[in-house]
């Protein structure tokens, strides 16, 4: 019986492991001083996503790497959100994210910026599946608040349709119109009309 659940069990991870992506953002190594000398131990920080729009982190901590990159990867796929991305490549709105002393902000991009952020952002974007997007993380530089206050951010993020839904319109009815939006018109033609 415990055979079949392993193999079980197996099966399911093979049917996983192309789904979803992983990213390595930082590994800690700590001690502690014992009697006959000093213990290691190891913290490791992970970002998991599929790159269409689901993403979630985890922390692991284990006497060897390896265990603790397993046991983060884990916990990321426990803990994963989905975010509502536009054109499958972008944001669909500027946001801003905190999360104690870390702050970030995202704006949307247009095609081809690529991703304009650093560090621990980074990761979290490749493994959303955004292509476009400009970020900036201002205060604290811990990857952990990093992480996290971007998470936040991006869990505050609403799709058109989520807003006409929650407000009991239609999708048409929130989105500009686009004879409505200020025409700046053509630059030859201010500048003649102004001379």
């Amino acid at each position: 019986m415990a055979e079949r659940d392993n193999k079980g069990r197996g099966r399911r991870d093979r049917d996983e492991a192309p789904e979803f992506a992983d990213r390595l953002v930082a590994i800690n190594r700590v001690s502690k001083t014992v009697k006959g000398g000093k213990r290691f131990g190891f913290a490791a920080l992970v970002v998991v996503g599929d790159q269409k729009g689901r993403v979630g982190f985890g922390k692991g901590k284990a006497k060897e790497v390896p265990e603790a990159i397993r046991k983060a990867t884990e916990q990321a796929k426990r803990g994963m959100m989905r975010v509502p991305l536009r054109e499958g490549r972008t944001l669909h709105h500027d946001i801003e994210g905190r999360h104690g002393a870390g702050r970030v902000v995202m704006r949307t991009a247009p095609q081809g910026t690529g991703i304009i952020a650093g560090g621990p952002m980074r990761a979290v974007f490749e493994m959303l599946g955004v292509q476009d997007v400009v970020a900036k993380s201002i205060g604290s530089q811990n990857p952990y608040n990093m992480i996290r206050a971007t998470l936040n951010g991006l869990s505050r993020g609403a799709s058109p349709r989520q807003v006409a839904q929650r407000r009991g319109k239609k999708v048409v009815d929130i989105l500009p119109k686009r004879d409505e939006a200020p025409d700046h018109g053509d630059p030859q033609t201010i500048l003649a009309e102004e001379v």
